[in-house]
């Protein structure tokens, strides 16, 4: 048994001073074969503390359904942080941000359209105390006054970034200790006098969440919290991308002289990424200040560790500042990990998605398009479909709203793209006597994770109108298809023919644009990390052995995506590639760097 408390302006573990250097991690990011060997390089740096935030819709993807196993073993990741020497802060607020999707929100509270997030809405609080009543007795055990590592834990996260429901805040505190959490507890939001007087509450301490001028805004704190410790809970020192925008570097003479001055205030500080691993399958989030924006793959977020888990000059050069305050162990660093460049793998296999439907989904029929929450779906893709009446010239084709990017077919021909910041976008066709089919397929680009527009449902939102722009009509009387695509298993292939002149005619033009499944194989003698880079191809996901990778887009600046050693095998090994606007060249290529932007 130990106790982590505040004295004075300080912290004591066991009644010994201690200020806690501690890294971010999410153990929900990295594989777990991995998680050994990122915790090593962490305490080689000289931190003495891992933070984690806990994902409840990593933990209940269904209401009711509990997952704690392979990367959702949370209670592995701390118990092996403990093995090593390490405290362990646990975030395990119903909110995370993280920009992972829905800022660690289940999709399913949104089935419920009087649902409202982060307040004392009864229902809302309901489901958080279910969750809790299976999450938190899992932690009880390893907190430090149990004999474990986890020394604090968060109320909420940024709430006054969002809200100023103090009875929410309190709720959500005393629902820890009536389940045991007697451990330290706390609050982080940013310097900024309305943040605080939202986010915090009197009988918890509050943290800050900040990248630089850590006087002005240490300053902030002290105001209204002035004989407590000093905390940085969220050091910014590096930050992730968005699809279309640049890559951000942060250089780490900067990042080592806001650390400096962190420490030399007596300050405690969480390095916010050490090692940001990677938003593997559809779990990105996405913001939305002027115009939504979704979150790449890869969450290296320039930090001390590569996405890859790779020792950086960032991290040599805070191991020094940390040095001047802290003793740093004195041993050998870990080495990197092996890569491999595996070369080409011609992908010999397709199958197209309309052709697949019945191999994915079944049908539903409703009046109007259904969102997918309502329909039980959390990630993925949904199809829509319906008949549009002819004949009509210059017909316009709006959807009302869609949430996030859909691709328009009529008669399964592909007319056009509406994508959801492009407010107003139609798509022009005209309509025979005999009519047309219309065909929608929406991806969900991640869920938002931050701010006032939370309530991100998916899918076609409001309706789809036809017709023109001043006389349109809603549509009704829609067949619908779920296609989260968790699943590719039952999928049918065919080989593709040969680019030979016998096929390169009208046909062949229009299925190499179509959304297919691309399937190839290829063999490994010695598994490695390898990096995935996919030039020639537009937009889509990729899967190997099984296994989601993410998504990938021309538009950048992510170019390769990241495969971790373990999920490979020795010999044969598959990867499929869902293309949503074709391919007349399927090859990828398994090289030994990444190509962030």
């Amino acid at each position: 048994m130990a106790s982590f408390e505040i004295e004075g302006n300080g912290f004591v573990y066991d009644g010994k001073p201690l200020r806690i250097i501690s890294g971010a991690m999410h153990y929900f990011r990295i594989v777990p074969e991995y998680w050994e060997d990122r915790l090593r390089k962490l305490r080689a740096c000289g931190f003495n503390t891992v933070e984690t935030y806990v994902a409840w819709n990593l933990h209940e993807p269904k209401e009711g359904q509990f997952c704690f196993e392979g990367i959702a073993d949370i209670e592995r990741f701390i118990r092996l942080a403990e093995e090593l020497g390490l405290f362990v802060i646990v975030r395990p607020s119903p909110y995370i941000c993280a920009e992972w999707e829905f800022g660690g929100l289940p999709s399913w509270l949104l089935a419920d359209s009087d649902m409202r997030l982060r307040c004392s809405h009864q229902p809302f609080l309901d489901k958080v105390d279910a969750y809790y009543d299976v999450l938190l007795p899992k932690l009880k055990p390893l907190l430090c006054t149990s004999g474990g590592p986890i020394i604090a834990m968060q109320v909420e996260n940024e709430y006054g970034s969002y809200g100023n429901d103090k009875h929410y805040l309190e709720y959500l505190r005393q629902g820890m200790l009536d389940r045991g959490m007697d451990v330290l507890l706390f609050t982080s939001d940013g310097p900024e006098d309305y943040m605080l007087q939202g986010g915090t509450l009197p009988s918890t301490l509050a943290t800050l969440n900040f990248g630089s001028k850590p006087e002005q805004a240490f300053e902030k704190l002290l105001a209204v919290q002035p004989d407590k410790p000093l905390f940085c809970m969220e050091y910014w020192n590096g930050w992730f991308d968005h699809w279309g925008d640049q890559h951000h570097v942060r250089g780490y003479d900067d990042v080592k002289d806001v650390l400096d001055r962190i420490l030399r205030m007596g300050a405690s500080v969480n390095f916010y990424m050490f090692h940001g691993g990677t938003n593997f399958g559809f779990y990105n989030g996405a913001n939305h200040i002027d115009f939504y924006e979704p979150t790449v793959t890869s969450y290296d977020y320039n930090a001390l560790l590569s996405e890859a888990g790779d020792i950086t000059d960032k991290y040599m050069a805070i191991r020094e500042v940390i040095a001047l305050y802290a003793d740093v162990p004195n041993e050998p660093l870990p080495p990197p990990s092996v890569k491999k460049a595996y070369g080409d793998v011609q992908l010999t296999e397709r199958a197209l998605l309309f052709f697949s439907f019945d191999d994915l989904s079944v049908s539903i029929q409703s009046v109007f398009p259904e969102t997918m929450e309502r329909l039980g779906q959390d990630y993925g893709f949904i199809w829509y479909e319906t008949e549009l009446s002819g004949p009509q010239t210059n017909c316009e084709i709006m959807l009302q709203d869609v949430h996030d990017r859909a691709l328009i077919y009529v008669d399964g021909i592909y007319r056009g793209v509406v994508e959801r910041w492009r407010e107003g976008d139609a798509i022009t066709v005209d309509v025979p006597p005999s009519g047309a089919k219309l065909g929608i397929l929406v991806e969900n680009m991640g869920r938002i994770n931050y701010g006032a527009r939370m309530r991100d449902v998916k899918g076609i939102t409001e309706g789809v109108k036809a017709g023109a722009r001043q006389y349109n009509q809603f549509l009704f009387n829609w067949t619908i298809r779920c296609l989260p695509l968790d699943d590719l298993s039952g999928i049918r292939y065919e080989p593709i023919m040969a680019d030979t002149d016998a096929n390169k005619n009208a046909n062949a033009s229009k299925l190499d644009a179509a959304p297919a499944f691309y399937r190839g194989t290829f063999q490994v003698n010695g598994a490695a990390d390898t990096f995935l880079k996919l030039d020639g191809w537009v937009k889509g996901v990729v899967y190997v052995n099984g296994f989601n990778l993410g998504r990938y887009w021309e538009k950048g600046p992510q170019r390769t995506l990241y495969v971790p050693g373990p999920l490979l095998r020795e010999g044969l090994n598959e990867i499929v590639v869902f293309e949503l606007e074709g391919t007349n060249k399927p090859v990828v290529v398994l090289q030994d760097y990444p190509e962030l932007g």
